[in-house]
């Protein structure tokens, strides 16, 4: 008589299984949190803590927010934090709505094109333009040194809008009938029926958009030529990444705070610099978090 086993992954865990799970998921949070720890810390110490750690502070010991009250007294930090704010919030809301139109368009059998079009979205998981066609494009159009030229050239994502699609496609399709046979149109399903159900896959969607062009810079280097238009996404990568010196006087860094406080040493900048380009996205999740699997899962399975 032969006895059956089952997979390993159905077994029961090991009592060293059980053990080392919680180890190995407080390591993996420590690899995380640990940086973003020590450049808050480094952001937040004066010029006599960066010089006794030697650069980067591990242990606190004297705290300031002479950093941030210096790139925030107004130049170059601040000009790019507001353009990267509004790029962000009219990026995302006009890239939603332009997927948010298109995916019900594509999710329903027997709309115009409804075969070509959407062979033209999947077509482009293959091909991309390429820089110089884009430049090319962008520039016979006018939008160089202009913002549009940071929202327009990736308005619309093709993974997004085949996900938000697949989603449509789950609503059952008695729901859109009835509505029909009282005589609503497309735009008063869209609006009635298929967004109030679809707020899962709408935030996830809206989520991807808004971390896109928060973090975006590649545009900025093609099509922004005037430094005054630049994102903060750019600062960060001139100041930080290329090591260049950030402007001072009008329109630039304030050598100090205005607040009272010491200058902040030049690696404490950089940390807030960090800082403030990675915490609004850390703000954000949180709250979309709960339709972050349930929107990605189910757009992707179904249809």
């Amino acid at each position: 008589m032969t006895t059956l086993s089952r997979p390993i992954w159905e077994e029961e865990p090991s009592g060293i299984a059980r053990l080392s799970r919680p180890l190995v998921l407080a390591l993996v949070a420590l690899a995380v949190t640990f940086p973003l720890y020590v450049v808050v810390v480094t952001s937040l110490s004066t010029t006599e803590a960066v010089t006794r750690a030697g650069g980067l502070v591990v242990v606190p010991r004297e705290l300031t927010v002479a950093a941030y009250a210096q790139l925030l007294s107004g130049g170059v930090v601040t000009r790019a934090l507001v353009i990267s704010v509004l790029i962000t919030v009219v990026g995302t809301a006009f890239s939603l709505g332009i997927t948010v139109l298109a995916a019900y368009g594509l999710s329903r059998p027997g709309s115009l094109f409804h075969r070509p079009l959407l062979f033209v979205v999947l077509l482009t998981f293959l091909f991309g333009p390429g820089i110089i066609p884009s430049y090319l494009v962008v520039n016979a159009l006018g939008l160089i040194d202009s913002y549009a030229s940071l929202v327009l050239p990736t308005a619309v994502s093709a993974f997004n809008l085949i996900v938000m699609r697949s989603f449509f496609m789950g609503i059952p399709g008695e729901l859109i009938d009835s509505a029909r046979i009282d005589g609503a149109g497309e735009f008063a399903i869209l609006r009635r029926i298929v967004l109030p159900l679809s707020k899962a896959v709408v935030a996830v969607v809206g989520l991807f958009y808004a971390v896109g062009y928060w973090n975006a810079f590649f545009n900025a280097l093609l099509y922004i030529n005037d430094n005054n238009k630049w994102p903060l996404q750019m600062v960060l990568r001139t100041y930080i990444v290329q090591a260049q010196v950030l402007p001072t006087g009008a329109g630039g860094v304030a050598s100090g705070t205005g607040l009272g406080m010491a200058p902040a040493p030049s690696l404490a900048i950089k940390m807030a610099i960090v800082v403030i380009a990675i915490v609004p996205v850390l703000l954000v999740y949180p709250f979309i978090q709960r339709h972050f699997t349930k929107g990605v899962i189910i757009g992707a399975v179904k249809g």
